[in-house]
This record gives C-alpha cells, structure tokens and sequence, in this order.
C-alpha cells in the first residue's frame, strides 16, 4: 500500500475523482433516504450530491487532456494515511442528525487531501485546480447554510421536526407503551392472586419475578416479529422488540419488588401489598401521562381507561387468590 506522496500524478488525480464519485453517491443516498419523510432536508444533499458530480467531471477533463481515458483502479482504501470510511449508509438507524456528522467528516477528509496533494504536485495548472476544490470543500459548510436557507423554511422545519416526532413516536414509544401497559397490568392478577393464596412475599415475589420477565420475553418477540419496518417506518423490529421487552419486564417487576420485603418482619404481608398498591397506582399514572405526550389523548380520559382496566385485572387476581 503506497502513501499519498507516492502516488504519481496520474494516480492522485484518479484518486481525486473516485472519491469525489464515492461522495456524490452517499450524498445522493442520503437524499433518497430523507425524502419520503424529509423532503427539504433531501434537496440539500442533492445540492451537494451534484456539487460533487461538477468537482468529478472538472477533474476527470483535466485527467483527459493529459492523461487520456484510462482511469487506474485507485481508492480510498488502496491509499496509507487515508481514514476508512465507515459504511454507514448500510445501517437502518441512519437519521438526519448522522447524515450531517458524517457529511461534515466527509468534506473534512476532502479538503485535507486536496490541500497535501496541491502541495506535492509540481504541475501549476494541477495546483491550481486542487487548491480551488480545496477551497470548495472548505467552503461547503457555507454552502450547507445556503441550502439550508434556501430550502428549510419555517413551514420545512416544522413539518421536518413533526415527522421526526412522528418517527420517534413509531419506533421507540408504541412499543415501549405497549410493553409498559401490558407489564403494568397483565402480571397484576397472577401476582396477587399469588399474594393472596399464599401470604408469602417470597413465594409472591417469585411468582411476580416470573410472570413479568415471561411477558417482557413475549411481548419482545411479538413486537419483533409484527413487521420487519420496510413499509410501516417503524425502524428496527429487534430494536422495536427489545423496548418492548424491557418495557414490559420493567412494568411488571415494579409491583413485584414490593414482595422482598422479608416475611419476618411484623406485617410483612401487609406492608408488601401496601407498597405494591401504590407502585401500581404510580405505574398507571405513569402510562397516562405517556399516552397524554405522545398519543396526544386527553390526560383524565387515558386516566380513566387505564385505570380501570388495571383495577379490573386487581380484582380478578384478588377474587382468584382468595378463592
């Protein structure tokens, strides 16, 4: 593997227009992965993807009249010194935010190449011409401010940020709600109806221990095997799946840790079921206020109807225990 140094020119100016190509095509990736959901933020980088198509074809005429139209086999990768490129553009969570970062380390990389390679060439018309998109590339943070101001208007941003919102909603808090409801209310009645058979926190609290990681495992595999989130835009489903198996756990061993307490303490019984009462009241209050944020539903009518079907399950799990 040569350095940059050792590179004659014909190779550097190769180099030079395989990697202004490789950058057009993961902008003009970015863009199509930002359009459905993300239009004004898609036009930036198609700005940019054709930036760097234009910095392509100036270097591929220079190449031409001097060199002729054979282009060497030459990369990034085949260089020392040069940093891998990570392929992000493969990964599924590739947001907005990410596209950015990487886009500024792009243009970073850019223009330190061209600066050492104007500075090694002895051709002035070769230097010239790498100092100039040296420049450019130093200069696309400004142009990124163009586009920006060209195209993310107060209405753009706002429907941007509503979409993101929208996505977020999709791939972490559906399933994470769905997994905290379904915690928090269904592992209710086995881990009272166990209370109340038993009278025995420990036994209680393994009943309880049981139940909630056995639906956090289910409810983590429903979730990730619903859909695979190519057409709905719910992200990963094994990402999806493991917040709602977490969630799910969580919910559920909440009421259950009530039940550590030793039952050799006076009222042990009690004193467990007390607590656990009102870490169940605190769990519901806790869903409602979540299905208020983000599921836009009014705060005193999710009350209600969380409410009651956690008192319900209660019941029924009091009712089956005393039997």
């Amino acid at each position: 593997m040569k350095s940059l140094s050792e590179l004659s020119e014909r190779e550097v100016v190769a180099l030079a227009i395989a990697s202004e190509e490789e950058d057009s095509r993961v902008y003009q990736h970015f863009a199509d992965r930002l359009r459905p959901d993300f239009p004004a933020s898609a036009e930036i980088f198609d700005g940019m993807a054709e930036e760097e198509r234009e910095h392509r074809n100036s270097l591929y005429g220079f190449y031409r009249s001097r060199f002729g139209e054979h282009l060497p086999p030459i990369r990034r990768e085949d260089v020392r010194g040069f940093l891998k490129r990570r392929a992000v553009w493969w990964s599924p969570h590739l947001d907005l935010d990410r596209m950015r970062r990487e886009a500024e380390v792009m243009e970073l990389q850019a223009a330190s190449f061209y600066e050492k390679a104007a500075g090694q060439t002895l051709d002035v018309s070769l230097r010239e011409l790498f100092t100039r998109l040296a420049e450019i590339e130093r200069g696309h943070e400004r142009k990124a401010g163009e586009l920006h101001a060209a195209h993310l208007t107060d209405n753009a941003q706002a429907a941007e940020e509503h979409a993101r919102r929208r996505l977020f909603v999709l791939q972490y808090v559906q399933p994470g709600l769905a997994g905290l409801i379904d915690g928090s209310v269904s592992t209710l009645a086995p881990l009272f109806a166990a209370a109340f058979a038993t009278q025995n926190n420990w036994e209680t609290f393994l009943v309880g221990l049981a139940a909630s990681v056995g639906a956090g495992i289910s409810m983590g595999l429903t979730e990730a095997l619903s859909d695979d989130g190519e057409i709905t835009g719910r992200g990963s489903p094994w990402l999806r799946g493991l917040v709602c198996g977490l969630m799910t756990a969580a919910g559920g061993i909440g009421h259950t840790l009530p039940y550590l307490v030793p039952d050799s303490w006076p009222n042990a019984f009690i004193l467990a079921t007390s607590i656990a009462a009102l870490v169940v009241a605190v769990e519901l209050v806790a869903i409602s206020w979540i299905r208020t944020k983000y599921m836009e539903t009014p705060f005193w009518s999710a009350t209600y109807q969380v409410v009651v079907g956690g008192v319900l399950v209660l019941l029924a799990g009091i009712f089956i225990g005393s039997a």
